[in-house]
């Protein structure tokens, strides 16, 4: 089933160079531990959700359908959001027409770059961060890099969900770097990079000291995620464990946010953790967060049940954090953030506890290419590269003809603006329990410029696809 998948989302790959004009949203920058408006200066808090309806059992891009857009981005904005969180995208489909609807809205994406089948592998780290790998991701950035109203990256989520894969770590900072150094290469505007991590007590705040650590700053995050869940009902910011949080995280040097939030313990939830979130108990570390999550799925954490593709039934809990948003207003001035703390100490590798090593991977060299020619045809979900161990023949991610691929590369060099309107067409294991894939094609696929996809690339992903299935 697999391949038949695989191949099928191969016939997909006659992407083109697009032009995908948004609505101009201002860049939200970092500076110190905080999010700011690039253009009003004022402090940014994040008031979102993490939105990928379909869940695991319909794997869906929600961000290429403009039909799910039309009818979510309303229900969005009835709620007060100014931000999404999205796990997963198809790098193949055209993003602009949703992109458009949401900067219209004045709503930001933070974005996932992983799928399910292309992820860092916590099994295999080390097999799985490869050149094939980092072509998804690449191509993902292509996508995404010049809307204005893209807050952010992932590279991760919850690749360390217990006390025993934490040397995974090593390879999703790697990624980390690499993102942030093909954007200087490919001339887009330094988009936010960071990690979402899993509430592990042993080693969550391990893993945030150890991505904001070392003295090469391309390898340390921009922002850190905390997938949150300690605040259950009628609760306190002292009950539920903020309080230490806030404690902990005090010296942070760049945002943290609860990249999800939400516990069900008590059902309907009341929500009551927001008059905490944005209030000058933790704004002076905390930017605010994303509730886990939009949709009604198996796991019962939604806040709509979406009966038809144009008709959402909004649930209590919805209705409650609407309330809560509403009466809640962020704290005045800049929140008392902190602009001048260093960045971290590296915590020192313990057999059984932190086994992340400090010395990070050389970037698979065969990636190379990627940075001088931009990542070529994007291989969007489906695309399986977590045992792809060895360099891959890149140049095959490319048509042949000299003058499409220089078309290509002054396509991709040439997107410098921070607030460009035009955009380049081109998790599995290690991406948490939260992560969805698309299987579905969008009613707007790219196609045209490049043309058909050459003969070689088929056989190579086909022979990959393979290889994995055996």
């Amino acid at each position: 089933m697999r391949l038949v998948h695989s191949v099928a989302a191969l016939a997909g790959l006659t992407g083109s160079l697009v032009s995908a004009a948004n609505s101009s949203l201002p860049i939200i920058k970092t500076e110190g531990n905080a999010f700011f408006d690039s253009e009003s200066g004022e402090r940014f808090y994040i008031r979102g959700v993490d939105y990928q309806p379909g869940g695991s059992s319909n794997l869906t891009d929600p961000l290429g359908s403009t039909d799910i857009c039309k009818r979510d981005v309303p229900v969005f904005q009835d709620l007060g959001l100014n931000a999404v969180r999205v796990y997963t995208i198809d790098n193949t489909q055209d993003h602009s027409e949703c992109m458009q609807m949401l900067a219209e809205a004045g709503i930001y994406v933070i974005l996932d770059v992983n799928t399910p089948d292309s992820s860092i592998s916590r099994s295999d780290p080390a097999c799985s961060y490869n050149a094939d790998y980092l072509q998804t991701v690449f191509a993902t950035i292509d996508e995404f890099a010049n809307y204005s109203n893209v807050l952010g990256f992932f590279a991760g989520n919850e690749v360390i969900n217990d006390v025993n894969n934490t040397n995974s770590a090593t390879y999703v900072k790697a990624v980390v770097r690499d993102m942030k150094k093909y954007m200087k290469a490919r001339n887009y505007r330094a988009v936010p990079v960071g990690y979402s991590a899993a509430d592990v007590s042993e080693n969550v705040q391990l893993a945030a000291q150890y991505f904001n650590c070392g003295d090469d700053e391309d390898a340390r995050v921009d922002m850190f995620g905390v997938n949150d869940y300690s605040w259950c009902g009628q609760s306190s910011f002292r009950t539920s464990g903020y309080s230490q949080k806030v404690q902990a995280y005090k010296n942070y040097s760049v945002p943290i946010f609860l990249s999800e939030f939400g516990c069900i313990k008590t059902k309907p939830r009341p929500f009551t953790e927001i008059g905490s979130i944005y209030s000058t108990q933790m704004s002076s570390v905390f930017s605010g967060g994303l509730v886990y999550e939009y949709s009604n799925e198996d796991n019962n954490y939604g806040l709509v049940d979406i009966e038809s593709d144009t008709t959402v039934n909004k649930l209590t809990d919805y209705n409650n954090l609407k309330q809560q948003y509403q009466s809640t207003q962020n704290p005045s001035g800049d929140g008392g953030y902190s602009k001048d703390n260093s960045h971290s100490s590296c915590p020192s590798f313990e057999e059984g506890t932190w086994e992340a090593n400090n010395t990070l991977p050389p970037m698979p060299s065969a990636a190379s290419l990627f940075f001088s020619k931009g990542a070529g045809q994007p291989m969007g979900t489906g695309y399986p590269t977590q045992q792809m161990c060895d360099n891959a023949n890149v140049s095959e991610y490319f048509t042949t003809s000299s003058s499409d691929d220089e078309s290509s590369s002054t396509s991709a060099s040439g997107k410098s603006s921070a607030s460009s309107s035009s955009s380049s067409a081109s998790q599995a294991s290690s991406s948490g329990a939260t992560s969805t894939s698309s299987t579905q094609s969008s009613s707007k696929s790219k196609g045209g410029a490049v043309g058909a996809v050459h003969v070689p690339l088929v056989f190579k992903a086909m022979v990959h696809i393979w290889n994995y299935v055996l």
